[in-house]
């Protein structure tokens, strides 16, 4: 089944904050109807490593022709549908087709057969299902400010985004990803065990993304 593309403008953009980005789109594809109202069928992945360092390619962003940046974080939304669709990678930096199948987003955007210097591999990924990330996720944007409380980059025009609970920041939770805490079985009974039950997801290695996807695929 082909994959139909959407209007990348028909989305709230602010560049540099993804995190935000992100969190509103999970929630316009819900109320669009695009995705289940609850956004069950949504999880937002957190891109990184230890050194804050990751190379992604075919990014709005980067002066390069083959696209290629430099982010400390990026974040995006995976859509796992059911029936013939594969699940679909909703990121908004990206000059890939939005949104775009995994197995393209993941050669032509992550690239892991690409040889990296060691500092630049992407150790892990936060993975962290919508409904939980909608409920938990909090920004005050602290870590866009320099020393003297000066905006670094501009910010979005909306308000903050508050926690259910009232936390107004716990970002670095979600960005502080290091390889040890990854799980070491993407296996159905353990991705049901934390997937939908721990606020801040968990850490699955790079080259374990896919499997552990088509494993959630079966849970659909």
């Amino acid at each position: 089944m082909a994959t139909s593309t959407m209007d990348v403008l028909h989305f709230q953009h602010t560049p540099f904050y993804c995190e935000e980005n992100v969190y509103l789109l999970c929630k316009k594809l819900c109320s669009d109807g695009v995705a289940k109202a609850e956004g069950s069928d949504l999880f937002v992945v957190f891109i990184s490593n230890e050194k804050k360092q990751i190379p992604l390619w075919n990014q709005k962003a980067s002066k390069r022709a083959d696209g290629v940046i430099l982010w400390d974080y990026h974040v995006i939304c995976i859509q796992i549908k059911q029936g013939n669709v594969p699940p679909l990678v909703w990121d908004l930096d990206s000059t890939l087709p939005f949104p775009s199948p995994l197995p393209l987003y993941v050669s032509e955007t992550i690239r892991p057969s690409f040889q990296l210097f060691s500092d630049y591999n992407r150790q892990g990924t936060f993975f962290v299902h919508a409904p939980l990330f909608l409920r938990s996720f909090a920004s005050d944007r602290r870590h866009m400010k320099d020393s003297g409380g000066k905006w670094i980059e501009e910010p979005p025009p909306h308000e903050p985004i508050i926690a259910e609970d009232g936390t107004v920041h716990n970002l670095n939770e979600y960005i502080n990803i290091s390889v040890a805490d990854a799980i070491t079985d993407v296996s159905i009974s353990s991705v049901k065990d934390v997937i939908f039950t721990q606020k801040n997801g968990v850490v699955i290695k790079d080259n374990q993304l896919e499997e552990f996807i088509c494993q959630l695929s079966s849970l659909e």
